[in-house]
């Protein structure tokens, strides 16, 4: 059986994390899949961050310890999983925006709301600590995908950064 990604994993430099994510494993209740997608977003001086402004209380979970969920809601309806990366105090998270979900039937989910509205990730589950929920977590896998290096998707700001990374189709 698979390992549960340390504390360690996480309070890494996010682009690092952001890439090694690819082919892990997300568990949430009785799902799990494997991520085929990421998009990196670091700190204040990163304009598409939400930490870009400093802390409030919609973000305030990214200044706080690495591994845990980052939940917010946009558009009046999507939310988005984000893992909070690197050390407590420097704001920076993950988003999850690719899954293939495994099972009998695999599904892939391509896109951040869609994977939350499938899984049933809501606002409730922001702040929650991937490191010790028994139901809500990411572990190792064998998979080290080849993936492609791209511009973000659905920002204005910081497009010219490379760090959506998605696994490339064989």
């Amino acid at each position: 059986m698979a390992e549960r990604l340390s504390p360690d994993f996480f309070n890494r430099p996010t682009l690092d994390v952001a890439k090694d994510l690819l082919g892990k494993i997300l568990v949430f209740r009785e799902h799990a899949g494997v991520i085929t997608e990421t998009e990196a977003y670091i700190g204040q001086n990163d304009p598409a961050c939400h930490a870009a402004r400093g802390k409030t209380g919609r973000n305030a979970v990214m200044f706080g310890p690495s591994g845990v969920s980052y939940v917010y809601f946009i558009y009046g309806m999507y939310h988005c999983l984000n893992v909070v990366t690197e050390e407590e105090g420097r704001p920076a998270a993950v988003l999850i925006r690719g899954l293939m979900l495994l099972g009998p039937t695999p599904l892939f989910l391509n896109g951040p709301g869609k994977l939350c509205r499938h899984l049933g990730i809501t606002r409730e589950h922001n702040g929650i600590d991937l490191n010790l929920s028994d139901s809500f977590y990411l572990k190792d896998s064998p998979l080290s995908p080849q993936y492609e290096a791209t511009p973000r998707i659905g920002i204005r700001k910081g497009q010219e950064k490379l760090w959506r990374f998605v696994v490339k189709k064989k």
